[in-house]
């Protein structure tokens, strides 16, 4: 059963431990107001530590992954009422990209459609990205005198080569899935008719893994891109060692499995989680 945000701005359904969130202003292209922000900070709150809840997707209803922000409710209606509204505005937008940057559950960015400016702020926040071949992608902002502001040229820097993001928010034009697989903005492209297909069996490999270890993991590849090779190696054993203090018994369990029972192979599956669970 779908569940809506309180104002009908997210809607979203949970099952087999998948969460199915969707920007839900499909008459608007999904573009992000101050109400969705708000709205869809509230809703990836209620669903980041429910227990039946094992991975998150991201995605858009109609034709649209999301347009962006809103231009006449983010931007005119809310620097009409000052400074004050519109540094709020942008803590609200800002807030729930970050929350979905660290979020406790692996996260996938399913992009159906029209993907622009501050959309790339979620795409960003999504650890995995796969869109439609038809999806479109866009920095439109120098298109109507703006530089691509809210992490927008940040994310471009990072994730496509200087040439690319040079030429992509300079020139203002759209590029198709499969274009923007090639230049790295999501992992792969597949045609809208087999979108659905393809992101569900991503989660149910993600959903065989081990929780802890894939939320210390997805840290530590946001956390380590900053950072020397010196500090990361130091990171990482911190890292590993404070996950290993969380949940031991997962990587005792998934050795005993490899050495003793040699019921699987690190680098062809992952190790039976519910052996894990079961024994618990």
């Amino acid at each position: 059963m779908t569940d809506t945000s309180p104002k009908g701005t997210v809607a979203y359904d949970v099952v087999d431990r998948v969460a199915w969130v969707r920007f839900n202003r499909a008459d608007k292209r999904n573009c992000m107001s101050p109400t969705l922000n708000q709205e869809m900070d509230a809703v990836l709150a209620q669903l980041e530590f429910r227990d039946d809840v094992g991975v998150l997707v991201l995605s858009g209803e109609g034709t649209a992954w999301s347009a962006g922000m809103d231009l006449k409710e983010y931007f005119r209606e809310t620097e009409a009422r000052g400074l004050g509204a519109t540094r709020q505005a942008q803590r609200e937008s800002y807030g729930w990209w970050r929350r979905l940057r660290w979020y406790q559950k692996p996260t996938i960015a399913m992009v159906n459609g029209w993907c622009f400016g501050g959309g790339y702020g979620p795409l960003f926040a999504c650890d995995l990205a796969v869109a439609a071949n038809e999806a479109q992608f866009g920095l439109s902002e120098i298109n109507w005198g703006i530089l691509p502001g809210g992490g927008a040229t940040k994310i471009a820097t990072e994730l496509m080569s200087f040439r690319n993001a040079m030429y992509h928010a300079m020139m203002g034009e759209n590029v198709d899935g499969a274009t923007a697989a090639a230049w790295g903005l999501v992992n792969e492209a597949v045609p809208l008719a087999d979108l659905k297909d393809r992101v569900t069996a991503m989660t149910q490999v993600l959903l065989k893994k081990n929780p802890i270890a894939l939320k210390a993991t997805k840290d530590a590849i946001r956390r380590v891109r900053e950072m020397t090779y010196d500090n990361a190696e130091d990171y990482l054993i911190r890292a590993q060692e404070a996950a290993n203090s969380f949940d031991n018994e997962g990587r005792k369990e998934g050795i005993r499995q490899f050495i003793d029972e040699k019921s699987y192979k690190p680098g062809l599956g992952a190790y039976d989680l519910a052996k894990q669970n079961s024994a618990r």
